[in-house]
Order: C-alpha cells, then sequence, then structure tokens
C-alpha cells in the first residue's frame, strides 16, 4: 500500500522542504488557516474517527472539544518522549516525516486556538531536536509558522524541549511538569490537561504518530480516512514490530490485520520456525497473550485486542517464541520498571521493589512457590492503587506470565493471589 504517514519510504528527501512543499505539503495547512473555523477543524477531526496513538486510544477530537474556552492562553504539546521498551515508530517520523509532522502540529494549534507550541522530547534525541529546530526555521521562513501564517492574523510558535530520558515524562501530566522545570511526577487528576495543564492554562497533549495523521485527514476528508481500518478503529497505523522475528521493523497497515499477517508476511516469520510462545501486543507494559490459532486470526484494533485479555497500546508487538522463558522475561521488565519509577507513589515505589526482589531470585533458580505466590500477590495488590499507569503497567507482564506460563515458573497449575 501506499504510505500516508511514512511517505519517505515512497518519496526520497521528503524531509526538506521544497521536495515536501512539491508533495503537497502544506496544503492542509493553508486550506485551515485561510478557510476554516477552529471549531470545524475540530469537527472533521471527531468525524474522522482519528484515536491518539500514544497509547490510551482517545478519541483526538474529542479530547480536543474539552478544551477549556473561558481561560487562555491555549498550548499544544507534542509527546514526543518516546520511551516505551519496543516503540520505535515516532523517532521514525522524527527523523525522516519531519515537515508533515510539523504540519500537524500546526493544524491541531489552529483548531484550540494555541498561539505556542511544545514539541517535549527525550533527552536521547538531541539530534533529532537539532535537526526539528531546523526545519522549524525554514518553515517560518516561508510563512508557514511565526507570525502571520499565509498572511492571516494567525501566528503561531513551534519550540522544542528536550527531557532528562525519563519514562515517566511519557505520562502526560509528568510531561507538563518536567516541561515547567519541575521534576516529572503525574499530577492528581482532575483537573485534568485541557482543563489545567501547561501553566495551570488549558493544554492539548497529543502524541506524534497522532499528528501526522491531521494533513492527510483534511486534505482527503474524514469519509476517507474512515474507510480504512475497522468499524472499531478507522485508520492506519504504524506498528513496531520486534523479538524474535527475521524481519524486525516499522510497518504501515490499516487497523483489522491479523498477528498472524503482521508476524508471517511483514516480519518473515519467527527465526529458525521455533513455534510461537507469546505475544507482548503494546510493548514491555503489556499483559503476554497465549499465541494460539485464535489469536494469530484476531484483528489488531483496541476492541479485538481487549477481548483476549489485553491492550493495543502503541502497537509495540514483541513477539516471543518457544526459547524465551518468562522468569527472565519479568525479570527483564521489572528491572525497567523498578528504575523508571517516580518513587511519588507508594504502590509503585516499594511494589516495584519487591517485585523485582522476586523476579530476580525466581530467574536465578533460588526461587520457591511460595516466592511465585507472593509475587503474584503484590503485582495483583498494586493494580488499581497507583497514581498513574506506570504502576499497572508493571503488574501486566508478571501477573498475565504467572497465570499462563506456570511452568516457566516451576509450578504446575495457575497462581491465584492469596
Amino acid at each position: 500500500m501506499t504510505h500516508i504517514l511514512l511517505r519517505h519510504r515512497d518519496i526520497p528527501d521528503l524531509d526538506k522542504l521544497a521536495v515536501y512543499e512539491k508533495q503537497g505539503g502544506f496544503k492542509a495547512l493553508k486550506k485551515v488557516v485561510t478557510g476554516m473555523r477552529p471549531e470545524a477543524v475540530t469537527q472533521l477531526v471527531m468525524d474522522s474517527g482519528l484515536r491518539g496513538r500514544g497509547g490510551a486510544g482517545f478519541p483526538t477530537g474529542r479530547k480536543w472539544m474539552f478544551v477549556d474556552k473561558n481561560n487562555w492562553p491555549h498550548y499544544v504539546v507534542v509527546n514526543a518522549d518516546e520511551s516505551e521498551p519496543g516503540t520505535f515508530k515516532d523517532r521514525e517520523i522524527l527523523e525522516s516525516n519531519p515537515l508533515q509532522f510539523l504540519e500537524g502540529v500546526a493544524i491541531a494549534a489552529f483548531a484550540v486556538e494555541a498561539h505556542t507550541a511544545y514539541i517535549y522530547l527525550r533527552g536521547e534525541f538531541w539530534p533529532i531536536a537539532a535537526e526539528l529546530d531546523k526545519r522549524i526555521a525554514a518553515m517560518e521562513k516561508a510563512g508557514y509558522l511565526g507570525k502571520r501564517v499565509f498572511g492571516t492574523d494567525y501566528t503561531l510558535k513551534v519550540h522544542t524541549h528536550l527531557g532528562a530520558g525519563a519514562y515517566i515524562c511519557g505520562e502526560e501530566t509528568a510531561l507538563l511538569e518536567s516541561l515547567e522545570g519541575k521534576r516529572g511526577q503525574p499530577r492528581i487528576r482532575p483537573p485534568f490537561p485541557p482543563v489545567s495543564g501547561l501553566y495551570g492554562k488549558p493544554t492539548v497533549v497529543n502524541n506524534v504518530e497522532t499528528l501526522t495523521n491531521l494533513p492527510p485527514i483534511i486534505n482527503n476528508g474524514a469519509d476517507w480516512y474512515k474507510s480504512l481500518g475497522t468499524a472499531d478503529t478507522v485508520g492506519v497505523k504504524i506498528f513496531c514490530l520486534s523479538g524474535r522475528v527475521r524481519k524486525p521493523g516499522n510497518y504501515e497497515l490499516p487497523f483489522g490485520i491479523t498477528f498472524r499477517e503482521l508476524i508471517y508476511e511483514h516480519g518473515g516469520g519467527i527465526i529458525d520456525g521455533v513455534p510461537i510462545k507469546a505475544i507482548m501486543a503494546a510493548g514491555a507494559s503489556s499483559a503476554l497473550i497465549l499465541a494460539d490459532d485464535q489469536t494469530l486470526d484476531t484483528p489488531l484494533d483496541y476492541g479485538s485486542v481487549h477481548r483476549l485479555g489485553a491492550e493495543l497500546g502503541s502497537a509495540s508487538v514483541i513477539v516471543l517464541d518457544e526459547t524465551v522463558r518468562l522468569d527472565w522475561l519479568i525479570d527483564k521488565t521489572m528491572t525497567f520498571f523498578k528504575h523508571e519509577s517516580c518513587g511519588k507513589c507508594t504502590p509503585c515505589r516499594d511494589g516495584s521493589f519487591w517485585m523485582k526482589h522476586l523476579t530476580e531470585r525466581i530467574r536465578d533458580g533460588n526461587g520457591s512457590a511460595e516466592d511465585v505466590k507472593l509475587l503474584d500477590s503484590v503485582a495483583r495488590q498494586m493494580q488499581g492503587k497507583c497514581l498513574c499507569a506506570l504502576g499497572e503497567f508493571s503488574t501486566q507482564a508478571v501477573v498475565s506470565s504467572i497465570e499462563k506460563f506456570p511452568g516457566d515458573f516451576g509450578i504446575k497449575r495457575k497462581v491465584s493471589a492469596s
């Protein structure tokens, strides 16, 4: 299929302004700024069915509608803090199709009547930030950003901001705290960012991939976008495929393709032809899914994956075959989550410490059946009690692997919480 988000794979040098202009670049932004009302742009995006691509899958247009119209100024903040293990889609967009992304940022800002936008990048993305700054300057010189965009009264300044490499800052309120110069820790919600966000003002926080969808939606219309994907989840998605596959990488495909198609047709199948054991559909924060025929033939959309007992999230599909021991896997995930816990809430701070203590002992062969039961109990007691999703995410692989693969933990039956 022709790419919509990864267009640089079809068009060489698309990151250059002249090439992007020649390929219809900024046509959507001009249409919006010179001929549409902000509320009409929001309604079009709402009608398109576009949902957030950062993981939560919340309807983009609906989020924009929540912006408080009685409190000014408004801000747009881009979540480019891509730090979920197994996720690498936003980086490719930022490096190779940055102008379509920046056009999307400007469209979102116009829709919510914001005159300032911030792109919050993970600290390791400093070379990307430098390149984005050059492109922002070039767009200002061409009249696509800055004062009097396309000769109108609309003004938009876009800034890049580098974080310090903290996974927690992928959570939108922790990101806003970091952007304000504070320690990156989640806020208590409500209020939510569209009511009280950056500097206490209404703020829309959107993901890189989400915003890159906007120019083609504006150019082609809501019905065109709804014709892609499934009734439950419309449009296209960049699936990050990794693990024990022959051809890991980013694959832009319509929602509704199956795990089998993604893994075997696009990913080239499993290394050495080893049977698949389990799938993590949303990176390290995923629950494990049994890789039976029913799973492999499940459509990749939010509803279908949820019915398997997992979430699609950012669609960072990690494939595990029979060579992977899950006691090793959950110790790897817990090493990450314990390190990245911000420590603000007790269930996550202490729970991740004790889970890591137990997973390490079990991995090294020094754990008992009672240790496995205790690990399962600690994880389940954390669920639903943490300030943000990080604590909940840290338990997903632990609970699901013990429940579905008890043999990997030296026990013969499923463990239930004591």
